[in-house]
């Protein structure tokens, strides 16, 4: 399992690109979305939406549980991802490409996100 070099990663498992237009692009790792089992059901902030970094702002539903999305940056949400709200699966099957969650006009973001190699390494236990 690889971590693309170029995101940085929160210690729940969300993803975080450098921003593009003004926003950034937020999903969950592979390895979240490996954990998970298949996601059936995915339930995102709304556009306008203003999140919290660290704090919940949606849910995964899978065929093992239900489990809390968190923000990993504050900011306003430009935009959701409607495919994977139609097919839920595209989590698991691409959780770095079509399966990002949502975008987000960053105004604060935690000091303490990882790099790729600092997630890995925290991952691996």
């Amino acid at each position: 399992m690889s971590n693309p070099q170029q995101l940085r990663y929160s210690k729940e498992h969300e993803w975080l690109s450098a921003a593009e237009d003004g926003a950034s692009t937020v999903g969950i790792t592979e390895h979240a979305a490996n954990a998970l089992g298949d996601v059936v059901f995915v339930q995102l902030p709304e556009v306008g939406d203003s999140v919290t970094a660290g704090e919940t702002c949606g849910e995964l539903e899978s065929t093992k549980s239900v489990s809390d999305l968190y923000s990993p940056v504050s900011g306003e949400i430009t935009e959701v991802n409607e495919d994977v709200v139609n097919d839920p699966s595209l989590v698991n099957s691409a959780p770095f490409e079509g399966g990002w969650l949502f975008k987000v006009r960053v105004t604060d973001e935690p000091a303490d996100l990882l790099s790729a190699d600092e997630y890995t390494a925290f991952t691996a236990g």
